[in-house]
């Protein structure tokens, strides 16, 4: 089992403020995201199709520009591994919209599933620098909506509303994380 280091302060204090305009970046995005998918509907076409690989992309492209950023520190192994995820999640999402919305729903949970964990354990890493305890929440979170996605896929009419309302849920918790990482 790899363990993550504990920032120090002088690497928190810089970091916080790259943090805080990231974690504003990925709630607006969320919403934004959110809405353009809840107005395509639960049918699978072209621009629900883009929706749907464009978000773990997006995800990868934080991840990186997370890791980057001055001070990740001991973070930065989580943050690799959730890049790899969401590469997956991006393939795999990208096949499953060819077979419709319950394999897009499976494979969307299984990424959050996983990504949630990495998440929960790279908030956890931060937890000194302050503002990480919606992150930690958002993480725990996102597992057991994964799993709620994979059971709706074998469900009557799975629908893809679901993940909207995921996205949106998750880029609250990235605004209040934001929020208290001004005050930490």
């Amino acid at each position: 089992m790899t363990t993550l280091a504990q920032p120090t302060s002088a690497s928190t204090a810089g970091r916080a403020p790259a943090l805080r305009r990231l974690y504003f970046a990925r709630f607006g995005f969320a919403l934004v995201w959110a809405a353009l998918l809840f107005l395509t509907g639960s049918a699978l076409g072209p621009v629900s199709i883009t929706l749907l690989v464009l978000y773990p992309l997006f995800d990868v492209a934080a991840a990186i520009v997370d890791a980057r950023s001055p001070g990740s520190g001991g973070s930065a192994l989580g943050l690799r591994v959730n890049i790899a995820i969401s590469l997956l999640a991006t393939a795999g999402v990208a096949a499953a919209c060819a077979s419709g919305a319950p394999m897009v729903l499976r494979a969307w949970g299984a990424w959050a599933i996983v990504s949630g964990l990495v998440q929960l354990a790279v908030a956890i890493s931060r937890r000194r620098m302050g503002g990480q305890l919606p992150m930690i929440l958002s993480g725990s979170i996102s597992a057991v909506a994964g799993a709620s996605f994979i059971t709706m896929a074998s469900g009557p009419n799975p629908s893809l509303a679901s993940v909207a309302g995921y996205a949106t849920f998750g880029g609250v918790f990235f605004l209040i994380s934001a929020l208290r990482l001004k005050r930490a």
